[in-house]
């Protein structure tokens, strides 16, 4: 389904810049050519079966099959199968005698309560977790040695098992890889091998080894993926996003896995710091509406890490945006329970068949469904016009919740927003108030295909008074994959009390860091001299079992830095003694430059076919129907009104007014 017609062949020299985001529902691209003003647009619906199949429809309507091109990728397969338990058969290498690890984890209880839990699936089934020699004490001295016969025999077990993936996980490996290093050398050729050295080498044998294995159950399903697209696509250079909002070759991402695990929420919020810069607002509360889940943050001028992820059942300790995410979206499917309440979410009517307005044999309603109903969606001008929705169906699919709740469609539709609504407030206030921030200081900014339809109503719930929505609003995670630099995240665990500290050696453990991330991104391109370094480091209490993250001037600057962070964070300080854990380096290339203010302009010209001067909304009877285009830069439009652009529609509530910034953002203030 086009939304802007194919592009003439480029120029010669610079290859024209592709952004991709593979949604639950649908998958996005932005397109930007060399010698072109302002970006194209496009969406084709997901294919999540074969996500590539969706990638090259939408490539080829666009007119770039076969051609030259720069495609930086946002990418679900690696989440996908971990959380559909779709990974390889994988085996699990590490100690004698902690061969259980990874099924005892933190022994900690998702119901406290519950005095007899039902035991949780192991990771690693019993006869794939292999023992062996090779351990390190916590100074770094060899405990057991690892032999040649327990090479051999590793093996032997390994031929006999036929693994897809090895995941290697020896205590203390950070302090000393070179055993880790021989075992990899023993796994039979073809295997795709793990190392927790090189995927995480920091302390927590439990957190390094879940991090080590889901890189290797998930790694071939990824290197499967991208060998695949690379081969339909022989002439494109293909970068992937990684969580920590930074792109990545495609051949380092395969190795990499684990750290794609939040590819794509993390390419929105790459997205929303530049239209939040382009606009003058860098104090962001981002909020980002796809068709299946909504992921909420919090910015501050820079996208914020954090190393506390889970996806599923598994702690993520590598360096991920910090988000909390929810399962509620536009196609979530609302129903009754048995207790008579309605529920919104977390089921979700996916692309297929997807809300039944979108007529392709859906029959639950949905959050969708909800909005076409009430009037804040038109049917004629949903994506640009490309496709057609139809209201018939969804009213019958909310006609059959009403009759469960005992109301008619409009009441059923407005509960369905009302439930969806309190579900998101409640994300919201998780990464703002549960963490001291207060959100009327910020400006909520909505994005993905849904968001502009709910932003006046979460921004009120949250006593917010000035919003964003962004231009391409639909399509942000695909524009964030455009404004994303090429990135590495390096940690290594030192584990050091700061009094009396040698800052020789923490010196020398940083600067060997920054030449492993300034080869790594010199082989990707990036020469050293435009390579932006940051120095972090993780602290603690000395008696904590958990650090923050602060910059690193010293062990005083970095001591005065946690002690604040700590009391922001937690209300109070403690009378004890810091410890320095991790050394962190952040190393990242120059951030693209799209000239948001010219280039995004070309959206508000966008053909809006069948597009009416009014639409009947649900008891306000007959509101405006605006293009972008249409709100004054100069003056304010007052709500209610419906704002439509190619991919996405904003619901302007009364008692709200917006403006359009030079960059094509819309302005909200209540």
């Amino acid at each position: 389904m086009p939304t802007s017609p194919a592009p003439p062949a480029p120029p010669s020299g610079e290859p024209p810049l592709l952004g991709v985001d593979t949604g639950g529902t649908f998958t996005d691209f932005v397109l930007r050519l060399p010698g072109e003003a302002g970006l194209r647009i496009h969406k084709v619906l997901s294919t999540p079966e074969a996500p590539e199949r969706a990638i090259l429809q939408g490539v080829e309507e666009l007119g770039l099959m076969g051609k030259p091109l720069l495609m930086v990728h946002g990418s679900t397969v690696a989440t996908n199968a971990v959380l559909e338990g779709k990974g390889v058969r994988t085996a699990y290498v590490t100690n004698r005698g902690f061969g259980d690890v990874l099924t005892i984890g933190r022994q900690a209880r998702p119901r406290l309560y519950e005095l007899q839990p039902p035991p949780l699936p192991r990771p690693v089934p019993e006869e794939l977790c292999l023992e062996t020699g090779g351990r390190l004490a916590a100074d770094g001295t060899l405990v057991e040695p690892l032999t040649e016969t327990d090479l051999a025999e590793l093996r032997q077990a390994l031929e006999r098992l036929a693994p897809q993936a090895v995941a290697i996980n020896l205590l203390f490996s950070f302090l000393d890889p070179s055993l880790e290093a021989r075992i990899a050398e023993a796994v039979p050729p073809g295997v795709f091998v793990s190392r927790s050295s090189e995927v995480l080498p920091e302390y927590r044998e439990y957190e390094r080894g879940i991090a080590t294995w889901l890189n290797a159950w998930v790694g071939p399903v990824v290197h499967g993926y991208l060998r695949r697209l690379e081969e339909a696509l022989p002439r494109a250079r293909i970068a992937v996003m990684q969580s920590s909002g930074t792109t990545v070759s495609a051949s380092r991402a395969a190795r990499m896995a684990v750290r794609l695990l939040l590819s794509g929420p993390a390419g929105g919020l790459a997205g929303a710091l530049a239209v939040g810069e382009a606009a003058g607002r860098d104090r962001l509360l981002t909020f980002d509406m796809g068709g299946t889940s909504t992921d909420v943050a919090l910015l501050d001028g820079e996208l914020r890490l954090g190393t506390e992820g889970r996806i599923g059942p598994y702690p993520v300790a590598v360096p991920m945006v910090d988000m909390h995410t929810i399962g509620a979206g536009g196609g979530s499917i609302a129903r009754v329970d048995e207790g008579g309440m309605l529920r919104v979410g977390p089921e979700s009517a996916g692309a297929r068949p997807g809300p039944a307005c979108y007529g392709r044999g859906g029959r639950e309603a949905t959050v969708t469904d909800a909005h076409l109903v009430l009037g804040r969606l038109l049917p004629e001008a949903f994506l640009g016009g490309a496709m057609r929705l139809d209201r018939e169906a969804a009213r019958a699919a909310l006609t059959r919740l009403g009759a469960a709740l005992g109301t008619g469609s409009e009441e059923a539709a407005e509960g369905v927003l009302r439930v969806a609504n309190e579900h998101m407030a409640r994300a919201l206030r998780v990464i703002s108030v549960e963490r001291g921030v207060d959100p009327r200081d910020h400006t909520l900014v909505c994005f993905g295909g849904a968001g502009g339809l709910h932003v006046c109503a979460l921004a009120e719930a949250l006593g917010m008074r000035r919003a964003l929505v962004p231009v391409h609003a639909g399509v942000l995670s695909a524009l964030g994959m455009l404004a994303a630099p090429r990135g590495r995240d390096l940690s290594v665990t030192l584990g050091r009390p700061l009094d009396g500290l040698d800052a020789g050696e923490v010196e020398a453990r940083f600067r060997a860091l920054e030449a492993e991330g300034l080869r790594e991104l010199a082989a990707e391109g990036v020469p050293a001299e435009a390579v932006r370094l940051r120095r972090r480091a993780d602290l603690r209490y000395r008696g904590q079992s958990f650090t923050l993250t602060v910059d690193w001037a010293g062990a005083a600057g970095a001591e005065a830095a946690f002690r604040e962070a700590h009391r922001r964070r937690y209300g109070h300080e403690l009378p004890l003694p810091v410890e320095l854990v991790n050394l962190r380096l952040l190393a990242r290339g120059p951030r693209p430059q799209l000239e948001l203010t010219g280039e995004l302009a070309g959206a508000l010209e966008a053909p809006l076919r069948g597009l009416p001067e009014r639409a009947e909304v649900h008891g306000l009877g007959q509101v405006p129907v605006l293009r972008r285009g249409q709100v004054p830069e100069d003056g304010e439009r007052e709500g209610p009104a419906l704002v439509v652009d190619p991919v996405a529609t904003t619901w302007l509530a009364p008692g709200w007014r917006a403006r359009r910034h030079a960059s094509g953002s819309l302005l909200l203030e209540r």
